[in-house]
């Protein structure tokens, strides 16, 4: 596990070297902006990267813990709507193969309840919610992959 947290690491830097954008001081909201669009750019195309391999790993846990999604499943990233931004992948899984293919994207919804923080993971069609927020029915996230770097 200590080597998949390395390549991770590598990976994540080599993302994000790429598309990393020097900004100026005096540009710092333009600059926060371009700087989390980094991260995010990064971060989805890391978990593009890692996305098979994710999804077999996961399967072969479950299906060694007789706890095997019977279905279709994928890796796809999270996107956060509201405050922050946050890079993250979730698989997800369905019965329905073409609604699994259509799935693009998680999208975390951040509420309280009651002094209960809750997150919600919802299946979209979209990788930028701000753009379309469609929830592709028949389609429900089975695991989240987090990793610390």
């Amino acid at each position: 596990m200590n080597r998949f947290k390395k390549q991770t690491a590598v990976l994540l830097l080599a993302a994000l070297s790429l598309t990393a954008v020097p900004t100026s001081a005096t540009a710092l909201d333009l600059g926060d902006i371009l700087k989390k669009g980094a991260l995010i750019v990064g971060g989805g195309a890391l978990v593009k990267a890692l996305a098979e391999p994710l999804n077999d790993f996961i399967n072969t846990v479950t299906f060694n813990r007789n706890a095997k999604f019977q279905g279709y499943t994928k890796v796809v990233p999270i996107v956060s709507i509201g405050d922050g931004t946050h890079i993250g992948a979730a698989q997800v899984g369905g019965q329905v193969k073409s609604a699994v293919e259509r799935t693009q994207a998680a999208a975390q919804l951040e509420a309280e309840f009651k002094g209960v923080r809750i997150r919600i993971l919802i299946p979209i069609d979209s990788v930028n919610p701000i753009e379309r927020f469609n929830r592709v029915q028949g389609v429900g996230v089975t695991a989240m992959i987090d990793a610390d770097i």
